[in-house]
């Protein structure tokens, strides 16, 4: 039966109104002349007969139209499930299929239906998409986005091939831009003629023009030492899977001069401008240059990867570099009330010695000065029991508890020593709410910085932070006067970090050690703070015991799960495996008192331990570095160990 609407079109009140009307004109007309009448009566009853057959016509058209849509709708909605470009899945709860459109048969290149097989087993990429959040999975080789609908129990898929190719296309072209740094091209050229060292310049700029030309790089030389570059993101991950060969080839052309020059490298594919771009770039040669050169730094999202650092750094401090550092720090300590220094967790004899410094530093200009000391460890037990009997330097040792109610005042200035890192300070929260921070340190830098300093001192060349500070001393205009204890505390520092003047031992440091002994070093006072105990030795003995050999040269030894060892136990069995016979690097890991796993690392050079360790959390030196771990076992620990290494000496990114 057909709507009213459509019934009331025709005879409807106007339709009533108007043929009443006209019936009405007939009949007046009539009454004036009848003839006129009969005319338009005639007239009004073919019109009338006219309008009903058409209404007869109209409705059965419309009758027809109703009838046949919904068969072309049921036609229609058919194609669409059939024809259009969207997979349809539908499962039951077991997760097998129930029901699915041609398109999944398409895109899957199966001419069968897939009815009754688990989802899992058709399309084993669907694992990991169980969320109603769109996913992108590649099938067959074509690229589809997915959003699951786990109410419904269904499964969309939407072909993104081109729009994946589009977004792929611009990732390869987006443009990266980075610093190419010559670390030591000055003192390379020293002793050389002028026509020598321009040779040797010509032979490395010819190396690094064809090494760009091969990568698609432009590159412009900013300086003699220094040069701009702009990539595509292709060529940086070209770059990164060659690990940057660029770096061993020039080190290698050099290595018969007598200072060979090496490179640091500084990209950036991070930054919403270019100008940022820059800046990034800017920042991760700095970042490549303070770990020491010879290394590129790549800054891609939230973090920084490493590559190369497989040279010791060479020494190149300027004494009018320590003599401006110097200055500035009496200009923070006179416009300070107090300092307040603090070395890492679990202090060693370079981080309290370094403390000890800083603190007759701001004696010198009567300024307030404490040590931030939470508790006592093996390695410096025989300092601190010096340093507490001591008439003024006990009682400058103080809790964290009783920093942090010091360091909110703005006239406060911390002073952070040998490490740079607020996740190995002794305690962070004083980071957080100084005002004015001041780093001093030797370490090559990490990813991990204190955020905002007002000075930093960090000088990887250096063989401790002991030295840095003794040579912040030597530049103060007062004349100095040391305590035998201070002069003893620095030396034994610099003692211990050099393993007696063994290691990373340049001119600098034994100048810093004969400024020590003229001002009252005891060297018999550092021998005896530096003796072993005897069951400390027997300790060391068991965990080399257990000492592994793999790859042919690479020592790995693990302490008992239930025995407890010094940090300073484990870092001297480290040192001890990598003076036997035929070993490059040793990696010793034992549990602390503090329940935390201790990694202690040590190389020849040939291998750097500093990258292996930071991969771990941890970092160092490229022949010296370490990591605390908080969970697991420690033969979980060794197998985290054994894969990092793997994978840096086997191939891959050095983060």
């Amino acid at each position: 039966m057909m709507p009213k609407f459509v019934i009331q079109r025709w005879h409807g009140y106007h339709m009533i109104f108007a043929m009443c009307f006209s019936l009405v004109l007939i009949a007046l007309l009539s009454i004036y002349e009848w003839v006129y009448g009969l005319v338009g009566l005639v007239l009004f009853v073919v019109l009338a007969w006219v309008l009903y057959k058409a209404e007869r016509a109209f409705r059965h058209d419309f009758t027809e139209y109703v009838l046949t849509l919904n068969h072309r709708v049921k036609n229609a909605g058919q194609t669409a499930m059939d024809e259009m470009p969207v997979g349809i899945l539908l499962y039951d709860r077991s997760g097998r299929i129930e029901w699915h459109n041609p398109f999944i048969a398409g895109m899957m290149g199966k001419c069968e239906r897939m009815i009754g097989e688990p989802v899992v087993d058709v399309f084993p990429q669907l694992k990991e998409a169980q969320e109603a959040v769109p996913c992108t999975v590649e099938l067959e080789g074509r690229v589809y986005e997915v959003t699951h609908q786990r109410e419904e129990r269904v499964y969309f898929f939407r072909d993104i091939t081109r729009l994946e190719s589009l977004r792929q296309k611009l990732h390869n072209e987006r443009a990266i831009f980075g610093f190419i740094h010559l670390d030591n091209f000055d003192e390379a050229g020293q002793g050389l003629t002028d026509q020598e060292a321009t040779l040797l310049l010509s032979n490395v700029a010819g190396t690094i023009s064809k090494w760009a030309l091969e990568y698609d790089i432009t590159l412009k030389r900013l300086d003699t030492d220094k040069m701009f570059f702009v990539a595509a993101q292709q060529s940086l991950e070209r770059l990164m899977k060659s690990r940057f060969e660029i770096l061993d080839v020039v080190r290698e052309m050099t290595r018969k001069n007598k200072i060979p020059i090496t490179l640091s490298i500084g990209i950036a594919s991070v930054g919403d401008t270019l100008v940022e771009r820059t800046q990034n770039a800017q920042a991760a040669l700095d970042i490549a240059l303070a770990r020491g050169g010879d290394q590129a730094a790549v800054k891609q999202g939230e973090e920084t990867v490493f590559f190369g650092g497989k040279t010791n750094a060479v020494e190149k401090r300027t004494r009018v570099r320590a003599r401006v550092i110097s200055h500035a720090m009496s200009n923070l300590i006179q416009d300070s009330k107090r300092v307040i220094v603090m070395g890492h967790t679990q202090p060693d004899m370079d981080a309290l010695g370094a403390a000890i410094g800083v603190v007759k530093f701001a004696l010198i200009h009567d300024c307030e000065a404490h040590i931030v000391l939470d508790e006592e460890n093996a390695s410096i037990e025989r300092l601190l029991a010096a340093v507490r009997s001591h008439s003024q330097l006990g009682e400058m040792l103080i809790q964290p508890e009783r920093a942090l109610s010091l360091v909110d005042d703005p006239d406060t200035l911390l002073i952070l020593v040998d490490t740079h890192k607020p996740s190995l300070a002794m305690d962070a929260r004083l980071l957080e709410r100084a005002r004015k921070i001041v780093v001093i340190d030797h370490h090559r830098r990490g990813e991990d910085f204190v955020k905002d300093p007002v000075l930093v001192y960090l000088e990887p060349y250096a063989s401790s932070t002991s030295e840095l500070v003794t040579e912040l001393l030597q530049y103060q205009d007062q004349r100095l006067s040391m305590d035998t204890l201070e002069a003893t505390a620095l030396l034994a520092g610099i003692v211990v970090d050099t393993k007696n003047f063994a290691f990373r031992a340049g001119s600098r440091t034994f100048e810093a050690a004969s400024f020590l002994r003229r001002h009252g070093a005891d060297l018999m006072m550092v021998q005896s703070l530096l003796k072993e105990d005897l069951s400390q030795y027997v300790k060391r003995a068991e965990i080399i015991k257990s000492t592994e050999v793999v790859r042919g040269d690479i020592a790995v030894a693990v302490g008992d799960e239930t025995t407890e060892y010094d940090q300073l136990l484990i870092a001297q069995a480290a040192d001890t495996l990598l003076n036997m016979q035929g070993i490059r690097a040793s990696f010793v890991i034992g549990r602390r008192g503090d329940g935390l796993i201790s990694i202690s690392a040590r190389s020849q050079g040939e291998i750097n331990v500093q990258v292996i360790m930071e991969q771990l959390g941890g970092g160092g030196h490229l022949t010296n570095a370490a990591c605390q771990l908080k969970n697991g076992s420690l033969g979980e620990v060794k197998s985290r160990l054994m894969q990092v290494l793997q994978e840096n000496l086997d191939g891959g990114p050095e983060k």
